[in-house]
């Protein structure tokens, strides 16, 4: 039976970070701490977890326990790792998107496939996916569904959304999911809401501008020869990891119709990339764990020194 938290291309991911004993690592995503506990077991070295879900610290917690003296957390979003007066690092680790955690806990509202309040808020704080339903006119939401969810019916949709919003209030996913399928129908395999879930969670945790500026925080933190390991989920994702590291590695970078653009730096190149293009999760692991079918990896040496060189 497999494991309701799987850890996306785990083995791929350890490849990538090669664990020294002595050394320390961030886990930028800490979710249910399936990277941090490989990670620990792979050497005697330290892992600092990150995460701004505050339902993580009963595992953050159990770790602690368990790896004494060698794993903590901090209570952050990962776009402000280099805020917090740490030391540099030998790798900082992203695993982007909703973990298996949120996604099967009903009362995060992240998932169409269980009845609950439509939050989809990782922090527990500030407006829910109900809020923008209920709020935002008719080109916001096509919008946010065209450009985040990539859907092609953003604008039906939307606009159906704020006719139906005036005789009924949009609060659970079972509901929104309903009334999606109803607008577009359903052919295939795929879910109609699923585009539009996976947009409205992009939009509420402001997922690809907390992206760029976490790898801007880890270039920051990383030591020379600390690596910058990176998992996507989303082709929007994936597109502004490999314009960062073309940047960063000084390749001429092209621009996204959607993504946060990218700014050209003027500082000497900071990263190489030992493998050109992305690396997929195997045949076997999309058997096993269907949720990583999308999943895509990326990874790059920093070249240059940190500005934080103390010892951990």
């Amino acid at each position: 039976m497999k494991s309701p938290h799987y850890p996306v291309m785990l083995p791929e991911v350890l490849a990538a970070t090669k664990p020294v004993s002595g050394e320390t690592y961030i886990d930028a995503t800490f979710g249910n701490g399936g990277y941090s506990e490989a990670i620990l077991k792979s050497a005697d070295c330290h892992v600092i977890g990150m995460d701004r879900d505050p339902n993580v610290k009963g595992r953050a917690t159990e770790l602690a326990q368990k790896y004494d003296g060698r794993f903590r957390l901090v209570r952050t979003p990962f776009s402000r790792l280099d805020q917090h007066g740490l030391a540099a690092v030998d790798a900082v680790i992203f695993d982007i998107g909703v973990s298996s955690m949120q996604l099967d806990q009903a009362q995060r509202g992240f998932s169409f496939m269980r009845s609950g309040p439509l939050d989809m808020r990782m922090s527990q704080t500030g407006p829910t996916a109900a809020d923008a339903i209920a709020q935002l006119n008719v080109d916001e939401l096509a919008t946010i569904f065209k450009v985040y969810g990539e859907e092609r019916h953003a604008k039906l949709i939307a606009r159906k959304l704020v006719e139906l919003r005036e005789d009924e209030a949009i609060v659970t996913t079972d509901r929104l999911a309903e009334l999606i399928e109803d607008i577009i129908g359903r052919r295939g395999k795929i879910h109609p809401a699923t585009r539009v879930f996976q947009a409205l969670r992009i939009y509420i945790n402001d997922e690809l501008g907390e992206l760029y500026k976490g790898l801007l925080a880890a270039e920051e933190m990383l030591l020379e020869g600390g690596r910058l390991v990176v998992v996507t989920f989303h082709s929007l994702e994936d597109r502004m990891v490999k314009q960062f590291l073309r940047d960063r590695s000084g390749e001429v970078s092209g621009g996204s119709r959607y993504a946060p653009e990218i700014k050209v730096s003027s500082k000497p190149a900071q990263f190489i990339t030992p493998k050109r293009g992305v690396i997929k999760p195997s045949r076997q692991e999309i058997a096993e764990n269907p949720r990583s079918r999308s999943a895509k990896l990326r990874y790059a040496i920093r070249t240059k020194s940190a500005s934080k060189t103390d010892i951990y």
